[in-house]
């Protein structure tokens, strides 16, 4: 069966060879594994590990922006400054962008937010490719979730602009203001998909949004202020796709049991990529209660199993989250976040076996 056939089946909630997987890592770890298995580039990796999604970034703001390299600090197209960090684990690394000024918190008034300077504009973006940059994909389901700066979001970055401090004060005591700064990303973000979709033509399978909302052990907003501050936009990107004929995927880690009900009425078509160590997310119990209604993506673990666990392990887990997820259709098996480098190859290698082995829909 083709990739993309397969996949549109499963968003069905159809059964089809076997269930679809996906594949989330790490730059590092991409790199560890292309050199272990002497692949020439991810392309040859994602066949060798039978993947059937592509990601299409579309056209970005990335790199545009000034870089006071003496102080590795990178401004970005929405104004706001990091710094390049590195974190050690083991014997392995990896690099982050740390938020080091958000250029919106010390703003007080709707008209300073309004006049601020930075707000990025989807004009003057080269949309062209696009269309080619699917079609090239070929047999492979097409998800188009933009680089981190243009993935549809709303907390994420008014977080990133305002601080997390103070969006938090915002929402309780300065709700003017919250409701400046989400429109002007909202506004972005809608008129930026919105080309990306005509420039499409029809081509895009998935579209993916990103923006946390849970922790470990619950919401990271209320969920009285979800409604009254992020539903709306939440479904006006939903709603947007599904003008294009677009299926919509939402990442977000943690734990957001809570707003499935309001995901679904939104009317999400996938929940990505579920974190089975948060509170409630236990991948049994979401197929159970909600699985008739939205499709499933994630449910491996990656805080414990993958890292700590012996392949054997990683292939026991495998076998218990797929064989509950997998009936009827609507699951996507792949890990609850990014392969970080301090999982090791070998169980990398028996998480895609153990798909293999435990993913199929044939007797």
């Amino acid at each position: 069966m083709v990739h993309r056939e397969r996949v549109l089946k499963s968003l069905a909630h159809v059964e089809a060879d076997r269930v679809p997987w996906d594949y989330w890592a790490t730059r590092e770890v991409t790199a560890r594994l292309l050199k272990g298995l002497s692949l020439a580039d991810e392309e040859a990796l994602l066949r060798f590990l039978d993947v059937d999604f592509r990601y299409v970034l579309g056209p970005s703001h990335a790199g545009q922006a000034g870089t006071n390299s003496g102080d590795e600090l990178v401004q970005d197209s929405w104004g706001v400054v990091r710094k390049k960090m590195t974190v050690k684990s083991g014997d392995g690394s990896w690099a982050y962008s740390h938020v080091q000024c958000s250029p919106l918190e010390n703003m007080g008034s709707v008209a300073e937010v309004d006049g601020y300077p930075h707000w990025p504009s989807p004009e003057g973006l080269d949309y062209s490719s696009v269309r080619r940059e699917c079609e090239e994909v070929g047999e492979y389901a097409v998800v188009f979730g933009g680089d981190r700066l243009d993935r549809a979001a709303q907390l994420k970055p008014m977080m990133y602009l305002r601080g997390m401090e103070q969006t938090y004060l915002d929402l309780k005591q300065n709700p003017e203001i919250a409701d400046s700064i989400l429109d002007h990303i909202r506004c972005y973000y809608l008129e930026y998909n919105r080309r990306v979709f005509e420039a499409a033509a029809g081509k895009i399978d998935i579209f993916l949004m990103g923006d946390d909302f849970g922790t470990q052990e619950g919401l990271m907003v209320s969920l009285e202020d979800w409604r009254r501050y992020f539903r709306d936009g939440f479904r006006q990107y939903i709603d947007l796709a599904h003008e294009y004929g677009v299926k919509v995927m939402h990442h977000t880690c943690g734990s957001v049991v809570e707003l499935i009900p309001d995901f679904i009425a939104a009317g999400l078509d996938v929940l990505q990529s579920l974190q089975p160590r948060a509170k409630g997310m236990d991948l049994a119990r979401l197929k159970r209660e909600f699985g008739r209604d939205i499709c499933l993506h994630g449910g491996i673990d990656i805080q414990q199993v993958l890292p700590r666990g012996t392949p054997d392990q990683v292939r026991e887990h495998v076998r218990r989250q797929v064989e509950c997820a997998k009936p009827a259709g609507g699951y996507i098996a792949s890990t609850a976040h990014n392969l970080q480098p301090d999982v090791p190859s070998e169980n990398i290698l028996a998480l895609f076996d153990a798909y293999r082995e435990f993913g199929s829909y044939q007797s």
